[in-house]
């Protein structure tokens, strides 16, 4: 369900139409109108529109509910937030002076994570069915990547970080591809790849 519909949803729980919405939480109806019709993804009022709907903003980002028999969703503590960065910027990650973060679109992240925590936007279909085009990756640089970590790498004949899976076996290092029919599904790592992080939290595409 896209953060739109959730929106309406509970709009709609409440017994709200637009216009009441929009008295309850000083939002414009035509803001709220593109907000729950898909054209507004990230609205920035999205703290005043939590409350109003007797919500909180991370389940109407992310769908995040501890007690899904409520009509009061609240996901877990938002711990921080992170900018959202492109591919190539996550490959110079390491050098995270150059990258102007501050500037970037910020995500809450509700998941303990470290202030060097960053967001990508999943890139085609070599990591479905467990991770689709558009879903929003957190990436935490200082989590311990492990067997079976999903992680996002630097390769050093490319200028862009690239997302798999990690597998060890026998002290060897592997990037692994989810999808079963994707034609390269193992990448060995032979000093010729960096680590850049460990994806800590998913937010399903919108």
């Amino acid at each position: 369900m896209s953060l739109g519909k959730r929106v309406k949803e509970e709009r709609k729980k409440l017994g709200y139409t637009q216009i009441k919405l929009s008295e309850v939480s000083g939002i414009t109806q035509q803001t709220l109108q593109k907000i729950e019709d898909g054209t507004t993804k990230n609205p920035r009022n999205i703290e005043a529109l939590a409350k109003a709907l007797q919500s909180a903003p991370e389940y109407l980002r992310f769908g995040i509910s501890d007690n899904i028999n409520n009509n009061v969703a609240p996901g877990p503590t938002i711990k921080a937030t992170a900018p959202l960065i492109s591919w190539v910027q996550a490959g110079a990650w390491s050098e995270i002076s150059e990258i102007k973060a501050y500037d970037a679109e910020r995500f809450m992240c509700p998941v303990n994570c470290s202030d060097l925590t960053f967001v990508l936007k999943v890139q085609g279909i070599s990591m479905e069915p467990k991770f689709d085009e558009g879903d929003l990756i957190f990436v935490d640089p200082e989590a311990e990547c492990i067997h079976g970590s999903y992680v996002v790498a630097r390769l050093d004949d490319d200028n862009q970080a690239t997302f798999k899976q990690l597998i060890i076996e026998g002290g060897h290092k592997f990037l692994k591809a989810a999808n079963p029919n994707w034609p390269e599904q193992l990448i060995p790592i032979n000093g010729n790849c960096t680590l850049v992080g460990k994806v800590i939290f998913t937010g399903k595409s919108l």
